[in-house]
């Protein structure tokens, strides 16, 4: 199907064809949702032993009792976990509670209103802040800058990662940016992993930028391939020495896709100054997070070995309902004008581009025959995605048989959605 090689009646007949399907699986009432990266309940299940992994020895190795008070930057046997995980030393890790986008807000609202090098670094304090956000990119991270108030400004995202020429040209341009947001390895949501060249430049935006700019790098998918010989992403930590920009990028990273996602424990890399700001503000907005649960984590994954077999088992799970997804876009749209995709590695999500001006409608339509996808628009800032073209899919929670089905549904809609543009072109 070329469509922009189509005649009216061959688009006609296309219409009347493609209604007649998409009715057909309206009927099926249908309840099938692939809006979030979660894992799912198989996946879940593979870290229950954590219940109980402790026997009632709630002591660390240099004393702690895990049950008290204290420990702002998380006890020692978590930090090697980080360090196993980020592949940075422990000592310039910090191990928070579950979630590592809370610690990505705490940083961006350290550095936007308190500073993270003393108060005269508060981005607050000079011009209006701006932070750069490669897109298509995570919601999330544009949900924090909106609610702080920080401008964003986005760049296009290449096969290799950020358009680094924007970046740098923009950072040149414009001494108000003061932040990068940054999904390296297997980015959320086109499966992008960040060439070496791309992580290195990276590395060097700490001597054209601004003495406060600090980029985001959220490695939450650093060990989540699909299959053994995953691509292997650069150390931006080793980059950021060799260049002389230590504080220039804080790192992020979590268990949540990992172990239990409720219940995980997430982790930062940074150098002294950025940790010393940030325990700053911690220490007067916590008394510490649950250490019980870091010494849980820590035994359960004792070392790299065991993280790396554990992760085989998360990708045995996941990699026949990637299978589905990009079976289905390979046997509809392959050879057409009808969209693109990615074909990632790792990670948990497919990104799709149909034509121009069709995401919405598409969206619209596989809510009507009962799939709920992420809305359209919302891998861009403000969920605007200037072209209407961009959809995340996440294939992880739903059965394999129902990502079959999901698919079949949403192949349907795409293509109806796109004739259906063509034909009010004409």
């Amino acid at each position: 199907m070329q469509l922009d090689q189509a005649t009216v009646e061959q688009l006609r007949e296309w219409e009347a064809e493609l209604a007649g399907q998409y009715q057909a699986i309206v009927a099926k009432q249908l309840n099938l949702d692939v809006t979030r990266g979660k894992p799912s309940a198989e996946q879940l299940s593979l870290s229950d032993t954590l219940d109980g992994v402790l026997e009632g020895q709630y002591i660390t190795d240099n004393g702690t009792d895990t049950r008290n008070y204290g420990g702002i930057d998380g006890i020692t046997e978590a930090k090697r976990l980080g360090a196993d995980l980020m592949g940075v030393p422990s000592s310039n890790i910090l191990v928070g509670g579950n979630a590592s986008l809370t610690l990505m807000y705490q940083t961006v609202l350290t550095a936007h209103h308190f500073g993270l090098t003393g108060p005269d670094s508060a981005w607050k304090n000079g011009p209006a802040p701006k932070v750069i956000c490669p897109v298509p990119g995570y919601d999330r991270h544009f949900t924090v800058c909106e609610q702080l108030g920080i401008e964003m400004i986005t760049v296009p995202m290449t096969a290799t990662g950020p358009d680094m020429d924007a970046v740098e040209a923009l950072i040149k341009a414009d001494n108000s940016i003061r932040g990068m947001w940054c999904v390296p390895k297997y980015s959320n949501p086109t499966g992008v992993v960040y060439s070496d060249e791309t992580v290195d430049r990276i590395a060097q935006l700490g001597k054209i930028a601004h003495a406060d700019f600090r980029v985001l790098w959220d490695n939450a998918y650093a060990v989540h391939d699909l299959n053994s010989d995953g691509p292997e992403l650069a150390s931006v930590f080793d980059a950021c020495a060799k260049h002389g920009t230590d504080n220039t990028v804080i790192q992020f990273a979590s268990t949540s896709k990992i172990t239990h996602a409720g219940a995980g424990v997430a982790f930062m890399a940074a150098s002294d100054a950025n940790l010393a700001g940030i325990k700053k503000f911690l220490s007067a907005s916590t008394i510490g997070p649950d250490k019980v649960n870091q010494l849980r984590h820590a035994q359960f994954l004792p070392n790299r070995a065991a993280l790396m077999t554990h992760m085989q088992k998360h990708a045995e799970l996941l990699q026949p309902r990637f299978d589905a997804v990009l079976t289905a876009l390979d046997s509809a749209f392959s050879g057409t004008d009808l969209g693109s995709w990615e074909t990632p590695q790792g990670g948990y999500f497919v990104s799709f581009d149909t034509r121009p001006g069709c995401a919405k409608e598409t969206v619209r339509l596989a809510a009507e025959a009962g799939v709920k996808l992420t809305p359209a628009g919302a891998t861009f800032p403000y969920g605007d995605d200037p072209n209407d073209c961009n959809i995340r899919i996440a294939p992880s929670v739903p059965s394999v048989e129902e990502v079959v089905g999901a698919m079949e549904v949403f192949v349907t809609c795409v293509k109806l959605a796109s004739v259906r543009q063509a034909l009010s072109q004409q």
